[in-house]
């Protein structure tokens, strides 16, 4: 059998091309510097899998921010602000991306959503009805030919243009229906300018098609590709799907006039059924994603095995190719990076690098390679911890429910509090500066003591605090100063975590991420951050919130184990992070926020699984965290870049008396799923994006508070940026939280 990789990390081994944009970004090194590192990025990537053998190579799914938004500059959909800056069109991309605040004009970044059930996020694209659609990019073809220069005749990614509109915002009259022949019919264009330069072979990306669909999306879907497919000018396209299973249009993709259908076996749960019961067409070759793109566990051999021998009895072996089931972007590069793992773990492990292994072990599955395969999976290293295993049997039905009810409690923290209408808060994290990540990289190289490490932390606490009280705010925090991750941190206090050195994973734009794994039964081995939070607390009067990650998130953001349920694991993490809240709160800490950023990173893409397959112990898993906690006690949650208006009311069931989330970057969108749903929880939407470089005025965050309160009841609004400032610099965050306080009491004096 062949084999096919869907898409290759791109950030670089090393984060070449992160400290590359962000040199870029600062003014550092030339627009023609960035383009030789990105030259070099993609590079690596085709040579990379070409040395493995993979037969089929994509390329185009190189992106400098995001793949989504390079397909919305690629036809042209750009919004007119963004164009009116008069920049470069990499600057004016950028600007897309991040946000621009300088000579040319002011402008905010265009939305970010999480890519479907991945910690990666894209830029939804925004059609105005002024703009004019057209091919205006030569990116797909050069980077075909910089592939071909390199011995390698790849496959052209594109993202479908199916899946393209269905993500994109339309803000005027025009909707996707109206504008869908005119897009295809640039498709069109661009395979006519692929053809013209020797290129055979197409992917189009079409995750969309795992979602519920409608006959509305059914009917649209046929629209596009009826056109798209009359205009192949002789290229070979594979239709590829992920992250699930395309049950509501199998039959018709199968119908298509297309050479191959790509096919997820990992995630998508009907996938093997549906082609077993509805057959496959003998002319067409089939994509068996059987390597897990999203997971770093080696591949169990004999189960892919199984999965490939039952494919076989539907579709011949001369027209199976063996695939990931989705692209690479979502696990780090390879495990040679890894140099203080031991054996013992490393052996069970299978980054982007290690993967081609595989799809090359599995496209020809000798007996030796099979059966050493089924040896390390038979000898792993002890994972079980008893007293783990039975104290979450021992967990009752109380335990998830706190006491007395919200209305009862929200009156008693304002009256224990004391706050003024509106208060101000940061959701945590401040800039982590050059001082501050040297600070934790000299302790952990034994350059310096424990006790200078946390000599210096305590400075930085108590200069974050004074800042704080200078600037204004209300409810103030520690800037969490010594925490490497938000999800690292607490698992390196945490048994049953196993850590990397560079195992670095996109998560958006040039920030870059290192989960970790979990190997074993999790439980908490100390107090994590109580000593901090007191440190905090007794340098000020006024109240500072503890800050904890929440088990769901931590779990998320994690590599997860494969040999238990996420249901197994989600608990044994709760129980951990609630032995925390109970110490935060016996060494007086009255506001703990318990963020849950990642919520709905796991929920299935299919609305029918929501809650049997995850709501139903995601939500209590965070009733569990708290529920032990006196009425006084004020907890915050808080969540970001994602889709909640659908989950509303699991998210009011959460029990959480204040949350905070994103809403900068979505035109305060969530607050009108809030007010339809009777939302109880008090609410603090983020009144500006902390994701751009830009410094939001006091006017415009006077303007985006007043149309706040037209949506929420003033006696349970937050005042906060959207998410925690640790990527941001000193000066531009101290600027937003000065004109953030100064937006509150105006508004406060208009009540």
């Amino acid at each position: 059998m062949k084999t096919s990789v869907i898409g290759f990390p791109r950030i670089g081994r090393n984060r070449e091309l992160k400290f590359a944009s962000e040199k870029f970004f600062k003014g550092e090194i030339s627009e023609q510097e960035l383009l030789l590192t990105a030259k070099e990025m993609q590079k690596f990537a085709i040579e990379t899998q070409k040395n493995a053998g993979i037969d089929y190579i994509s390329s185009n799914d190189f992106s400098f921010y995001d793949n989504v938004l390079d397909t919305a500059f690629l036809f042209n959909i750009v919004p007119q602000r963004y164009t009116d800056l008069g920049l470069s069109r990499l600057q004016t991309y950028f600007a897309a991306a991040r946000g621009y605040q300088g000579d040319n004009g002011n402008v905010k970044a265009l939305p970010m959503k999480k890519w479907f059930n991945t910690n990666y996020h894209y830029i939804v694209p925004e059609f105005e009805d002024n703009t004019k659609i057209e091919l205006s990019s030569e990116k797909p073809v050069s980077e075909y030919l910089a592939a071909k220069a390199l011995g390698a005749d790849t496959k052209v990614d594109l993202i479908g243009p199916f899946t393209f509109l269905k993500l994109t915002k339309f803000t005027g009259s025009k909707k996707a229906e109206d504008i869908a022949e005119a897009l295809t019919a640039e498709y069109g264009k661009l395979f006519a300018e692929l053809a013209k330069v020797g290129a055979s072979k197409v992917q189009i990306d079409e995750p969309y098609l795992v979602r519920d669909l409608d006959a509305s999306d059914i009917a649209l879907f046929k629209k596009i590709y009826g056109i798209l497919l009359s205009e192949k000018c002789g290229l070979k396209i594979l239709l590829q799907t992920y992250f699930g299973d395309i049950r509501d249009i199998y039959d018709e993709v199968i119908a298509l006039d297309v050479e191959a259908i790509g096919l997820d076996f990992v995630e998508g749960r009907k996938t093997l059924s549906l082609l077993k019961e509805k057959g496959f067409p003998k002319d067409k070759i089939l994509v068996a994603g059987v390597v897990n793109g999203k997971n770093i566990w080696k591949n169990d051999y004999s189960k892919s095995a199984d999965i490939l021998s039952e494919i076989v009895s539907v579709v011949s072996s001369d027209k199976i190719v063996v695939g990931t089931s989705c692209s690479l972007l979502h696990v780090p590069y390879t495990l040679k990076s890894e140099t203080k793992l031991p054996d013992e773990y490393i052996k069970h492990f299978a980054f982007a690098e290690e993967k081609l292994i595989e799809l090359s072990d599995l496209s020809d599955l000798k007996e030796d390679i099979l059966a050493e395969n089924k040896a390390l999976f038979e000898k792993r290293v002890d994972s079980v911890d008893e007293k783990v295993r039975a104290r979450v049997n021992a967990i009752k039905d109380e335990d998830y429910t706190r006491l007395p009810a919200f209305d009862e409690r929200e009156a008693i923290q304002k009256e224990q509090l004391g706050l003024p209408l509106f208060p101000t808060t940061t959701i945590g994290s401040f800039p982590q500066t050059a001082d501050v990540r040297k600070n934790r990289s000299d302790f952990r190289k034994g350059e310096i003591t424990k006790d200078q490490s946390v000599k210096f932390n305590q400075k930085k606490i108590e200069d974050c605090i004074r800042l704080q009280e200078e600037i204004g705010l209300d409810v103030l925090v520690h800037g969490e100063f010594e925490r490497n991750d938000m999800v690292e941190y607490f698992g390196e206090h945490l048994s049953g975590y196993v850590f990397t050195e560079k195992a670095w994973v996109l998560s958006y734009g040039t920030r870059c991420v290192k989960p970790p794994i979990v190997w074993g039964d999790v439980s908490r081995k100390e107090s994590i951050t109580v000593e901090w939070s007191k440190f905090a607390k007794s340098v000020t009067n006024k109240p500072v919130k503890g800050m904890l990650t929440g088990p769901v998130t931590i779990l998320n953001w994690s590599f997860p184990r494969e040999d238990i349920s996420i249901e197994e694991s989600v608990k044994q993490i709760a129980l951990a992070i609630r032995d925390e809240v109970l110490d935060l709160e016996a060494n007086g800490i009255n506001i703990i926020q318990i963020d849950e950023a990642a919520l709905r990173e796991k929920l299935p893409l299919r609305k029918s699984d929501w809650y049997s397959d995850y709501l139903d112990f995601a939500i209590p898993a965070f009733r569990l965290v708290h529920s032990g906690v006196k009425p006084q006690t004020q907890i915050h949650t808080h969540m970001c870049y994602s889709e909640f208006t659908d989950i509303i009311p699991a998210i009011d069931s959460m029990d959480a008396d204040v949350i905070t989330f994103e809403a900068s970057r979505s035109d305060l969108q969530i607050l009108d799923a809030l007010k339809e749903n009777h939302f109880k929880t008090e609410v603090g939407p983020g009144v500006y994006d902390i994701h751009s470089p830009r410094v939001p005025s006091v006017d415009e965050l006077v303007g985006q508070l007043t149309k706040i309160r037209a949506k929420t009841e003033d006696k349970k609004l937050w005042v906060n940026p959207d998410c925690g400032l640790k990527t941001r610099g000193e000066e531009e965050t101290v600027k937003s939280l000065k004109n953030l306080v100064e937006a509150a009491k105006i508004i406060r004096g208009k009540v």
